[in-house]
């Protein structure tokens, strides 16, 4: 037996991993390591269910101030294309996703010093006063940063204002890798690694649930992606507020500064979120990202680990500047689902079945 199959072994046996162990899983076979993650998956959801929820991505501005690498999106303030979008334009998205049956509402946009914390807090107000059924999943941790430091107020006190008017949950986006030296790299004028957990504790103590992320295969080492589950593996320890986790790798074209990096693998992909599923011992429900990824290795991931395939995501404006662009229905992704073997079902932002497809 190979030291690798040794700690494949110790997680089967309900031990939890450490940094040394989660770098060696990387040098395991690639079929034992997908066995043992769908095995671990399946102790928590014995079911044979996967799970997709109907969403719908808005970015209400490309307005950001953070420059990153790797962003093909965003504008500097007061250039041509920078936009912020009316509230009436916004409400006109909503009333798509309410008429197609959706039930969340990503709003996700750059960090733009020009909208304060009023802005925010009368758009979730007013959202939740004219879609009370819709669930608010919006505002990741750097543009909560970025509103915090704008106000000089504390992240509790920006996240408690937003969940009084009306904000549900928050996604976990903007973590990339949570070590600075990579952030360095990337991003950085955006949030630092330890105020991005800070971000997610303060949203679990004032009782918004969250996800969390993760970008790889840039600039980061496989330490690295390994430092970044522990991060969120001790978070999650603190109170339960993740819901469930998502790794993407990057599309490296189209963006000016990461170029010259080659593209992620679909082995590397597959192999990444297995090792999180290994690692991640404490958090429910790991996604498989059919947005960067494609359907097909969308659906392979569900033998790795995964156990959700995410949103429908009626529109995303972040990652087709890179040249990706893969667009999919609720049929698209009960089709992915059975034929892979499993029982579909639509869910929202609780995990709680609104739907189930034979």
């Amino acid at each position: 037996m190979t030291i690798a199959e040794k700690v494949i072994e110790k997680r089967l046996r309900g031990e939890r991993l450490s940094l040394e162990d989660g770098i060696l899983l990387y040098e395991a076979d690639l079929t034992l390591l997908g066995t043992a993650a769908k095995q671990v998956r399946n102790r928590l959801h014995p079911d044979n269910r996967v799970t997709f929820v109907i969403d719908r991505n808005i970015y209400y501005t490309n307005v950001c101030v953070a420059d990153c690498s790797f962003c093909a999106f965003y504008r500097r303030p007061g250039e041509s294309e920078s936009y912020t979008l009316h509230k009436e334009e916004i409400f006109r998205k909503i009333q798509a996703l309410v008429d197609i049956g959706g039930t969340q509402l990503l709003i996700q946009g750059g960090l733009n010093p020009e909208l304060r914390l009023e802005y925010y807090v009368d758009l979730v107000r007013s959202i939740k006063e004219a879609f009370p059924q819709v669930h608010i999943h919006s505002f990741s941790p750097p543009e909560i940063d970025i509103i915090a430091k704008l106000e000089r107020m504390s992240y509790q006190e920006v996240l408690a204002r937003l969940k009084e008017a009306g904000l549900n949950s928050l996604p976990g986006g903007g973590a990339e890798i949570l070590v600075d030296r990579v952030r360095k790299i990337l991003s950085p004028k955006k949030i630092s690694a330890d105020n991005w957990i800070k971000v997610c504790r303060a949203a679990h103590e004032v009782g918004l649930k969250t996800t969390a992320s993760m970008v790889f295969g840039h600039v980061e080492t496989i330490e690295e992606r390994i430092i970044h589950l522990l991060k969120i593996r001790a978070l999650q320890d603190e109170a339960g507020g993740i819901r469930a986790f998502i790794t993407w790798s990057m599309s490296t074209k189209g963006t000016p500064g990461l170029e010259h990096l080659p593209l992620a693998s679909g082995e590397d992909y597959l192999r990444t979120v297995a090792v999180s599923r290994l690692m991640l011992d404490n958090v429910p429900s790991v996604q498989s990202g059919w947005v960067t990824e494609g359907h097909k290795l969308a659906q392979v991931a569900l033998e790795f680990g995964a156990n959700d395939m995410g949103g429908t995501l009626m529109e995303e404006l972040v990652i087709e500047p890179t040249g990706i662009q893969h667009k999919t229905r609720t049929e698209d992704l009960v089709r992915l689902i059975e034929r892979a073997g499993y029982s579909a079902a639509q869910r929202n932002t609780n995990y709680e079945i609104v739907r189930e497809f034979n």
